[in-house]
């Protein structure tokens, strides 16, 4: 396995990840998660071209796992890890997120960022297994209260809701099995461009 930028080509496998890595939500009694269409091809070319898209694949180079993200006030937010079903529970989704923390940590920035289901175990509970924390409400920034406020609109907060931190203090060392390709310093991406779903909405293992 191995950690790249993704390929505009490979836009619709990653709709095809979202769509099967949300189907454990179904269980939960969340089918309107389970449910929710993946990001258009057009707001995936736009993380894609800003630098924001990565994906782990597999040893014949086909995406298996991807993250989105976005700077917000400071922090690396992401915005989507999910992990195709057939891949979970190999430590991909953390990859990702280790990777996406030493690239943060060599552009300036502070922290991981991201918001989630509270008491889905594929989510917070894992999150902080990663070394991220929940953030009370006076921890929050701007940035971050508009992402929650677009998430409530959603109607996503019918079920509990939490942003989450994991403070960058320097780059940490890439796992053995990633191989990291650094791309120029992202631009900025419009704000939202990604309709507010959650980071980790799939078993990210």
């Amino acid at each position: 396995m191995r950690i790249r930028p993704a390929s505009r080509a490979e836009l619709p496998l990653l709709q095809e990840i979202e769509r099967a890595a949300g189907e454990p939500f179904r269980a939960l009694g969340m089918a309107a998660v389970a449910d929710d269409e993946p990001p258009s091809i057009e707001t995936l070319d736009r993380f894609r071209r800003a630098g924001h898209a990565w994906v782990t694949a597999d040893s014949d180079d086909h995406p298996v796992a991807y993250l989105l993200c976005e700077e917000v006030d400071g922090a690396s937010h992401v915005e989507q890890v999910s992990v195709h079903p057939s891949a979970a529970r190999r430590g991909l989704g953390s990859g990702l997120l280790d990777h996406l923390a030493v690239c943060a940590a060599a552009d300036g920035l502070s922290a991981l960022t991201l918001t989630t289901f509270a008491d889905v175990p594929w989510n917070a509970p894992y999150y902080a297994r990663l070394g991220f924390r929940a953030l009370p409400d006076d921890e929050l920034t701007e940035g971050l209260r508009e992402i929650r406020r677009a998430e409530a609109s959603c109607g996503l907060d019918q079920w509990p809701r939490v942003c989450m931190r994991r403070e960058l203090m320097g780059a940490v060392a890439s796992p053995p099995r990633i191989v990291p390709v650094r791309t120029p310093r992202p631009r900025a991406l419009p704000p939202r461009t990604l309709p507010p779903r959650t980071a980790g909405a799939a078993p990210p293992f």
